[in-house]
């Protein structure tokens, strides 16, 4: 007999998931709000509450694949138990993930199951292109929606403004920017209009550029830590952990510690959607395998000759596209490495017990 999750719906729950929750011995669900060490704050339709990962979950995952915010997890809850143990992981939807800080061939997850990152820069000091552009390769990689906010517009001109959202449009980003102003007020309604109830959004960027407080401001009450603006004008990171806070509308948002800097780990056509003026000129390249290099009818050195593409941007391609493939290589090497390892293991065993 299928369970009916209905319950679970103004949570995220889709069809999709209950297809796959079959897969599953325990079919009681709950989705992870936040994370505090060992301990997950966990939401479904009777409340929230604390819970652990059980000893089987660890044993069985050998310390990988960990729920983040948004997964969903199947639960076991018992009456006058403090916490309830997590038994199982349910397949991600989508997925949000960086390469790890200072660590090769590791990756981060960020959140899981989001429909929508909404990917914050500041007006006045934060405004970068190509930060822009790792992002939106980033969110492409993990399937979700990307929609790019612009803050704290009251701090520029409008010249400015024009000039920077033409730069923008120069990128061919598939949704036109929001711009908003905290301060007064300008395309908070907009931006809250685009929220549909039971769906997760996400908003990521650099510290300081007034993630939290947007949140705040959809929230109606200052729900996450804010800091006073600096005199320059900008923010200072305040926020310290990711978490999964309800609208009064019913959309969820994930607001997130402040990331300048992160590694690419996104596939090719992953970086491709994040370049659709570069993907455009390719598909018109005279051979389907072109490798820009001078090729005889190359659609990308025609247009880096005209001018139609900068140099800026086809430099900014090639980088990541080589980051994303040394991370594949080093990822692809550290991964053979554990299966020898692994392999080296058994064989002492299998020696010792003779």
């Amino acid at each position: 007999m299928t369970r009916n999750y209905s319950g679970l719906e103004p949570l995220g729950w889709s069809r999709w998931f209950t297809q796959r929750a079959a897969q599953h011995s325990l079919q009681t669900f709950a989705r992870v709000a936040a994370v505090d060490r060992q301990q997950l704050l966990m939401i479904d339709d009777s409340g929230t509450y604390r819970a652990k990962l059980s000893g089987s979950y660890l044993y069985q995952s050998e310390g990988r694949d960990m729920p983040c915010v948004g997964d969903w997890v199947s639960v076991e809850r018992q009456p006058g138990d403090d916490f309830a143990m997590v038994q199982g992981l349910l397949q991600r939807k989508t997925a949000l993930r960086r390469r790890a800080v200072g660590v090769t061939g590791e990756e981060q997850l960020i959140a899981a199951n989001i429909d929508c990152v909404f990917i914050v820069q500041s007006c006045h000091y934060d405004f970068n292109p190509k930060r822009l552009q790792r992002y939106v390769v980033m969110v492409a990689d993990g399937g979700a929606e990307a929609r790019v906010v612009l803050t704290k517009t009251d701090l520029v001109s409008a010249e400015t403004l024009a000039e920077q959202l033409a730069e923008l449009d120069r990128l061919g980003l598939a949704v036109p920017p929001l711009t908003v102003s905290s301060v007064t007020g300008e395309g908070i309604a907009r931006l809250e209009s685009s929220l549909l109830a039971g769906q997760t959004y996400c908003f990521v960027g650099s510290s300081g550029v007034g993630k939290s407080t947007l949140v705040n401001r959809l929230l109606g009450r200052a729900r996450l830590d804010t800091a006073a603006v600096s005199a320059s004008g900008e923010g200072r990171h305040t926020t310290v952990r990711r978490e999964l806070v309800m609208l009064d509308s019913g959309a969820m948002v994930i607001d997130n510690p402040g990331m300048r800097e992160f590694g690419i780990v996104a596939a090719e056509e992953s970086i491709e959607a994040g370049f659709a003026d570069i993907g455009r000129l390719a598909a018109a390249c005279r051979y389907r395998d072109c490798g820009h290099n001078g090729e005889p009818g190359c659609a990308i050195a025609l247009a880096l000759e005209s001018g139609e593409l900068s140099r800026e941007q086809w430099e900014n391609y090639q980088k990541l596209r080589g980051e994303a493939e040394f991370f594949h290589m080093t990822h692809a090497e550290r991964r053979r490495k554990d299966r020898d390892f692994g392999k080296m293991i058994k064989t002492v065993k299998k020696n010792l017990r003779r």
